[in-house]
């Protein structure tokens, strides 16, 4: 230090280092400020003027009013000494490195309390190096000016500490408040006002239906969990009462929020699964319920396919290809990103998806399990050649046990039949999607047609997708599919669907979606077995006609209203055609 002290501390350096470590924390705790300043020591008559200036800031009345505010302060200029000690301290102790670089480029002007802020940083990183007993960490010269600094930057420091603690006390209140570090929470409610028009969509003393208005319900819970920051441990919780409409034997028209929505206002695990990258390129996921093919492979109908959600299409069919929705529930999937030199990137962008998912492999009585069970497996390519275009392939095998083949998530709803009255329980059909002929392959895999002996099928399906965004507010997409569904010692059907979609996102205002399906649900086109298990089955031309407009009323609320039309319901021009009318609100949180 100076002559004053006595102290030789080019003779005693960790005598030194000490007592700089036990000035600096006592001037730190503001006890140091009141000492006298003739014991700071000036360099020359400018630093005096600067200093002098400094402390009489922020302390100085007008004829009107004090002065408070940060604004009305005076800066500190590059060409201050005071700056240009903490550019000194900075420059030596990396106490701040706001740039990408980590160097400190401080050459424009501050506000007392921006400079406060750099100040106290380089004071607690001056304090960390002599808390670990650094040698040489603070020369003499650099102590004085730590004192200096303190003393004319106390008002603004005690006031920076304080609001310092006051944000400390709040973060704790908050941390222990929180529901957890790892877990956020994402839900969707569905408020749907809908009705279906259309009678006697029948298939073998099927009886007529009426429908009525009904205002329903559904509910979903998102537990969306990361542990590294790139995983996904999904865990999904649902209920309402969305009903099916009675439409008879058939499942065309289906709407995302009723086909799986009425849990009796009960709180049901509907899904979970976990997933997370083995390398840059390959993704696991590992599913534990519910999980379908689309929460892990390209569908390619961007807006419209929304995960069965509520900001999507209003049908389960204008979602996706109904190949998606042959198997579902617990096993395993992987999604694997080529580079972009793959092929020499003539495909662009390509992965492929492959997995394996059973219907009951929580079962572990005899027939079932994760390989006896119902099971599907699937596999996919998925090719992008420029940003606006996308192409998949896709193959889906599959084996159903007796009454439980059908378009249907894996839900194994297999078709009730009332065998001392020979009537079919209508409600009970398989399928999400797509008529009834087809579900039940023309009712033998139900056992309808064969003495009420249901029978296993084993399927074999193939898609093609594609989609084309034309430009910001148009994209056009569309599939094909075909199955070939072989009911085990019986025959063989043949079962077609195809769409083309049409999404026009921010129509008329930003966040809202227009939309379009027309298509034919899953049907069946012709079947081979024997004569006197079949009859000559109606297959007539059945359209599906779907139209929706999805308006913001702000990020979180959002009205859809939207028809579907299906002629010839169930493939029989006798059946009157289904109006579907939905007004649905979704509430996004």
């Amino acid at each position: 230090m100076t002559a004053e002290t006595g102290i030789g501390c080019d003779q005693n350096p960790v005598l030194f280092s000490k007592l700089a470590r036990f000035l600096l924390l006592f001037c730190s705790s503001s006890i140091f400020l009141g000492l006298s300043s003739s014991r700071i020591l000036a360099e020359d008559a400018d630093t005096l003027e600067q200093l002098q200036r400094y402390s009489q800031e922020g302390r100085k009345n007008t004829s009107l009013t004090q002065v408070t505010s940060v604004s009305q302060l005076s800066d500190v200029y590059p060409t201050d000494w005071a700056f240009q000690a903490l550019q000194s301290l900075v420059e030596r102790f990396g106490c701040i490195a706001g740039y990408p670089d980590g160097t400190f480029r401080g050459n424009r002007s501050l506000t007392r309390y921006e400079f406060a802020s750099g100040l106290n940083a380089c004071l607690e990183r001056i304090n960390e190096l002599l808390n670990a007993a650094v040698e040489g960490s603070l020369t003499e010269n650099e102590f004085i000016a730590l004192q200096r600094l303190q003393n004319e930057f106390a008002a603004e420091l005690s006031l920076l500490r304080g609001q310092i603690t006051d944000l400390e006390e709040r973060t704790e209140v908050l941390v222990t408040r929180q529901f957890s570090t790892t877990t956020k929470l994402t839900g969707e409610a569905i408020f749907a006002v809908t009705q279906a028009f259309g009678d006697d969509i029948a298939f073998q003393g099927t009886e007529e239906n009426r429908n009525q208005v009904v205002f329903q319900n559904r509910v979903r819970l998102n537990f969306n969990t990361s542990f590294t920051g790139q995983d996904l441990l999904l865990t999904r919780l649902q209920m309402g009462n969305a009903q099916l409409f009675d439409l008879g034997f058939t499942r065309q028209g289906t709407q995302t929020f009723n086909f799986r929505g009425d849990t009796e206002s009960k709180v049901e695990l509907e899904r979970l699964y976990y997933q997370f990258p083995i390398n840059n390129q390959l993704q696991l996921t590992l599913a534990a319920k519910g999980v379908t093919w689309d929460d892990f492979v390209p569908t390619v109908n961007p807006y419209l396919d929304n995960f069965d959600g509520g900001n999507g299409s209003l049908s389960t069919f204008g979602q996706r290809n109904p190949i998606y929705r042959i198997g579902a529930g617990r096993g395993m999937g992987l999604h694997y990103r080529f580079n972009e030199q793959f092929l020499n990137g003539i495909f662009g962008s390509t992965s492929v998806s492959v997995g394996y998912l059973s219907a009951n492999a929580g079962d572990a009585s005899q027939g079932n399990g994760l390989f006896n069970g119902d099971y599907a497996t699937l596999a996919q390519i998925t090719v992008t050649p420029r940003d606006n275009l996308q192409f998949a392939l896709t193959y889906n095998h599959a084996y159903s046990t007796p009454g439980n083949f059908g378009f249907d998530n894996g839900l194994r709803n297999g078709l009730v039949v009332d065998r001392n009255r020979g009537n079919i329980d209508g409600n009970a059909i398989n399928g999400v999607t797509g008529s009834g002929i087809a579900n039940s392959i023309l009712g033998l895999s139900e056992g309808i047609n064969s003495g009420g002996i249901a029978s296993g099928v084993v399927s074999n399906s193939y898609g093609l997708q594609a989609s084309w965004r034309i430009n910001r507010k148009i994209v056009l997409s569309g599939w094909g599919g075909y199955t070939d569904a072989r009911v085990i010692n019986i025959g063989d059907g043949q079962i077609w669907n195809f769409a083309v979609t049409l999404a026009l996102p921010d129509l008329f205002k930003e966040g809202s979606l227009g939309g379009i399906v027309v298509g034919r649900e899953p049907y069946l086109n012709d079947i081979d077995a024997p004569d006197e298990l079949t009859f000559e089955f109606p297959n007539d031309q059945s359209w599906h006609l779907e139209a929706f407009y999805r308006y913001p009323v702000n990020d979180k609320i959002s009205i859809t209203p939207g028809i579907i039309f299906i002629t010839n319901p169930n493939q029989d021009s006798h059946n009157d055609n289904i109006l579907i009318g939905t007004l649905r609100t979704t509430f996004s949180f």
